[in-house]
């Protein structure tokens, strides 16, 4: 393989640096055959409508963060969304003062694709979408209203999600923005689809929607996103977790950790029995973020027994 003066260039850059590569992963990645394949074999199965979840667990130093961004690599090239964030005090996965929907913002906001691998695709995503109906549509001599209500009933199967009417109403709030060349109205629908509304107010006079992604709609609203992200044309969505040592080491009170240990298990338990759909997730943390019983997923017995190894999995 002839590697690019520009690939090239920004790799070693990027290692002088003592940083990730963002790009190129692929030509220096080494030692780590078994752990690449069962990744690739959970990007399959997300791609075939199935879900997934894993851990990645390591030291400080240990390569990590190397490793998740050579499978958010892997996963543009094989035509999945990516969205990544990490966790700090302020993002979470369950909280009550607007820490899990800041969570979610970030995660929207570092929305990749193959095309914007950089992040910042979801206008970009709706986009595609709309333009596909728009063609079909306009080119058999429908009209904008026909736009609308083709938009409301290809997102009828979504709706069984919570805020998945709200949703379709956004899209259509959005498609309304771009035809009448309304880039107040355009943007309100990214800021709701990005989870920045705080209140129902606002997103109502702005939308008319009586209901915003908030804390407690976090995990469905992902797999709602999930869901728009294969009717866009893509074949998933890979959703990548960093410090999960914050949730199980620096959160201020023992409540507020079991509260998001329980959200990891209905992710997990979602995953791993089918019930999500074209979603995985990949979460990153060291050693003591695990197998701490006092602190880490450990001390929670529900996820001790479904991540400790299993004695009768063993030899393959």
């Amino acid at each position: 393989m002839k590697i690019k003066r520009r690939e090239r260039d920004s790799i070693l850059q990027s290692l002088q640096a003592g940083l990730v590569p963002r790009q190129g992963l692929h030509l220096i990645q080494v030692g780590r055959k078994q752990e690449t394949e069962a990744l690739l074999n959970d990007l399959a199965r997300i791609r075939d409508g199935g879900s997934s979840f894993r851990l990645v667990v390591g030291r400080f130093g240990s390569g990590k963060s190397f490793f998740l961004n050579l499978i958010r690599h892997v996963a543009l090239q094989q035509n999945l969304v990516v969205v990544q964030a990490d966790f700090t005090m302020e993002r979470r996965l369950h909280a009550s003062g607007g820490e899990a929907r800041a969570l979610y913002s970030e995660l929207m906001r570092n929305m990749a694709t193959r095309a914007k691998p950089e992040g910042g695709a979801l206008a970009s995503v709706c986009t595609k979408w709309i333009s596909g109906l728009q063609q079909e549509i306009i080119g058999a001599g429908g009209d904008s209203s026909d736009v609308e209500s083709r938009i409301m009933t290809d997102l009828r199967d979504l709706q069984d999600f919570v805020g998945g009417f709200e949703f379709a109403e956004v899209l259509r709030a959005y498609y309304r923005g771009t035809v009448n060349g309304n880039e107040k109205e355009k943007a309100s629908a990214l800021r709701w689809l990005r989870g920045e509304y705080s209140t129902k107010t606002e997103a109502r006079q702005d939308l008319g929607v009586r209901r915003i992604i908030d804390d407690e709609s976090f995990y469905d609203s992902l797999k709602l996103m999930a869901g728009f992200c294969r009717k866009a044309g893509f074949d998933g969505m890979l959703v990548l977790f960093d410090e999960l040592v914050v949730l199980s080491h620096r959160l201020p009170s023992s409540r507020a950790r079991v509260a998001n240990f329980e959200a990891i298990l209905t992710i997990l338990n979602d995953s791993v029995q089918g019930h999500a759909e074209g979603i995985g997730f990949l979460f990153a943390g060291t050693d003591d973020s695990l197998e701490d019983k006092r602190r880490g997923l450990f001390s929670y017995e529900a996820l001790r027994s479904r991540l400790a190894e299993n004695q009768l999995a063993t030899g393959g």
